[in-house]
């Protein structure tokens, strides 16, 4: 009993500690409006035509969830939204997929936890390209190794083709993440077919958000309560680790990566500190950490960026982070203290 005792009034001294030193909390410009269950990951899709009428999709997770799209003042886009999604997790979106010799689209892929599968729409009408999904981790013999929860796509400069990098509930030290390729063949069917396995595990807790840095040619995760993995994007760059930063600066869960990228190659690599309720914030470039900010936000988990002005609200690009209250926070990104 005095240990039980002992172990508790020293865990109430560690998140008391870890309550007092939080930063000023930065207000939203925007609060979505709330979801039906919980809220976990978004990305932001931005109108060629016109970046005002952007959107911003999120998962909501449950065996009755969906993928919420939302408009620039966060309210939900009802005939954009897709409905009855079994535990979508994580989502990310491309631009320019070739689905014919004539025809390109934008996309959103996301992964649908209870039927072990990966989707895909097209955007902005949201037709269903996947003939009722991709199944993942089809030659895994364990089981508990089959559920998928991030997911990453990048679309390579070398050979245009789209990948989609999948991790899942738990898994293996080694080979954790999955490589796919994704193309359309002759007849416009769309097919998904592994290309690799690599990533480390630590196995201290599981693997959720995932990364491209496209441009540079990067891909990173967040393995929770270890650090943030960096690994070649391209799989003839092979599967060896680049490094692992940001070990000693996150309270308990490392969770969701954001990429603010900027043309000259400069940027910042924003990553959420689950349970203090801020974010650390690293360079594009050395991957140092910069500073902290505290966004105001309850157990972030996904979150998403982009450097472009928007409208009148967002006018140095958009910063989005989950709420744990079934919602979605919107912020100008000058609002990071972030600059060029």
């Amino acid at each position: 009993m005095k240990k039980i005792l002992l172990y508790s009034f020293c865990h109430f001294l560690f998140m008391t500690s870890c309550k007092s030193d939080k930063l000023p909390a930065i207000t939203p410009d925007i609060k979505t409006e709330k979801t039906l269950n919980d809220t976990d990951d978004p990305a932001i899709w931005i109108n060629p035509a016109d970046a005002s009428k952007s959107i911003v999709f999120g998962t909501d997770k449950e065996t009755n969830g969906a993928i919420y799209a939302f408009d620039l003042k966060g309210k939900i886009i009802e005939n954009k939204t897709i409905k009855n999604i079994e535990r979508p997790n994580n989502i990310d979106l491309a631009y320019g997929f070739q689905l014919n010799d004539s025809t390109k689209t934008d996309v959103i892929l996301f992964t649908e936890r209870e039927k072990n599968q990966i989707r895909m729409f097209s955007v902005p009408d949201m037709k269903p390209l996947d003939n009722g999904g991709f199944k993942v981790f089809e030659d895994e013999t364990n089981p508990e190794f089959t559920f998928p929860m991030g997911i990453s796509l990048y679309k390579s400069s070398k050979t245009n083709i789209l990948y989609a990098i999948v991790g899942r509930k738990t898994g293996p030290e080694n080979g954790y993440l999955y490589q796919y390729k994704i193309d359309a063949d002759t007849t416009g069917v769309i097919h998904s077919t592994m290309v690799r396995k690599f990533g480390k595990f630590s196995g201290k807790k599981e693997i959720e958000a995932i990364a491209v840095d496209a441009e540079l040619g990067f891909v990173y995760y967040s393995d929770e309560q270890y650090g943030v993995r960096k690994y070649y994007i391209e799989p003839d760059m092979g599967n060896e680790e680049i490094s692992v930063f940001g070990t000693d600066l996150f309270q308990e869960d490392i969770e969701g990566i954001a990429i603010a990228r900027y043309n000259d190659g400069t940027g910042y690599i924003i990553v959420s500190d689950q349970q203090k309720g801020q974010f650390n914030i690293f360079s594009r470039t050395t991957n140092k950490f910069i500073k902290a900010v505290n966004l105001s936000t309850l157990e972030t988990d996904g979150c998403d960026v982009v450097t472009v002005p928007l409208n009148d609200t967002f006018k140095n690009g958009l910063f989005v982070a989950m709420n744990d209250e079934k919602d979605f926070f919107f912020y100008d990104l000058a609002k990071l203290g972030i600059e060029k």
